[in-house]
């Protein structure tokens, strides 16, 4: 990559930023995420670091981006490709996130792990765009993106930034009200709420927040009450411009047994991905716990 593309590519990345952004938000934290590879015959080929950032990039700013490359005079065409290491060994990427996963979380009221703060985080090209989301969502919660949903298979991370955002926000505005709950503690707590005859305390304590977080949200599919209280809570939150931050191991089309009205209001925000790391994010993955563990791990293993 030479110097000269680097700065062709800042600056048309700036002139989409300024002209889209009126219509899509989203879009600095997608282009923040993209990394030029080339620019011949007039072609700008980007690099980017999931196959549902492609999708994304593709299907809400790419027009616009080959309009503006006309325009500017920079080049003719743009053309998106996946990042490749990506695509290596699942099941090492995998274990490797497991094996820096404390085995016992220790929570606090307001169910965040002390351990799970960005320091901790190790970024890489697979998690680099919902990294860089969740830290525009800790910095202005219910402004940013709202909502903010991630979603990827079991121990990629989606969790420990969930808790990062809120670790952040509680440290930068110490008066903000943040929950992070799994869905079935969601639904315990209305079950309870339920039997106990607390309904009311129920919703003041879910809908009187600055922050909700729910993780696993694919495990309220199925349960008509649970979706019926997530609904009206989610509303009662966004129209008051609270932060609502929900996972789930799929896209929130792809979530079968959940109404359509809870799938559009998840789609509102913006929707990142996070994909296996490649080898070299999971050996910084593992230097990274050995460092919080104050292990010595020779270089050569």
């Amino acid at each position: 990559m030479t110097k000269d593309l680097d700065i062709l590519w800042n600056e048309f990345k700036t002139h989409c930023v300024e002209v889209i952004s009126s219509t899509d938000s989203a879009i600095k934290t997608y282009l923040d995420t993209c990394l030029p590879v080339s620019m011949k015959d007039g072609i700008l080929v980007l690099d980017v670091p999931t196959p549902f950032a492609k999708e994304q990039i593709k299907s809400r700013f790419l027009d616009d981006m080959k309009n503006l490359l006309s325009e500017t005079g920079f080049g003719s065409g743009i053309e998106i490709e996946v990042s490749q290491e990506i695509k290596e060994d699942v099941g090492a990427a995998g274990r490797a996130v497991a094996a820096a996963t404390p085995a016992k979380l220790s929570l606090s009221r307001n169910g965040l792990n002390p351990n799970y703060v960005f320091s901790s985080f190790v970024v890489g090209k697979s998690n680099r765009l919902p990294h860089a989301a969740c830290l525009a969502v800790a910095e202005s919660p219910g402004i940013a993106y709202n909502p903010l949903f991630i979603w990827g298979k079991v121990g990629l991370g989606k969790t420990h930034l969930m808790h990062a955002i809120g670790h952040h926000t509680e440290k930068t505005q110490p008066n903000t009200k943040v929950l992070y709950v799994s869905a079935e503690k969601f639904t315990n707590d209305l079950i309870t709420s339920i039997r106990n005859n607390t309904n009311n305390e129920f919703r003041s304590r879910y809908r009187e927040l600055d922050v909700l977080m729910i993780d696993d949200i694919q495990f309220i599919a199925g349960k008509e009450q649970t979706q019926e209280e997530v609904f009206h809570t989610f509303n009662a939150l966004h129209n008051s411009k609270k932060q609502v931050i929900i996972s789930s191991d799929r896209p929130p089309r792809d979530i079968q047994g959940v109404e359509d009205r809870l799938v559009s209001r998840f789609e509102w925000g913006l929707v990142t991905d996070i994909q296996p790391p490649d080898l070299e994010t999971r050996v910084a993955i593992l230097q990274k716990k050995a460092e919080i563990k104050n292990y010595k791990i020779p270089d050569d293993i």
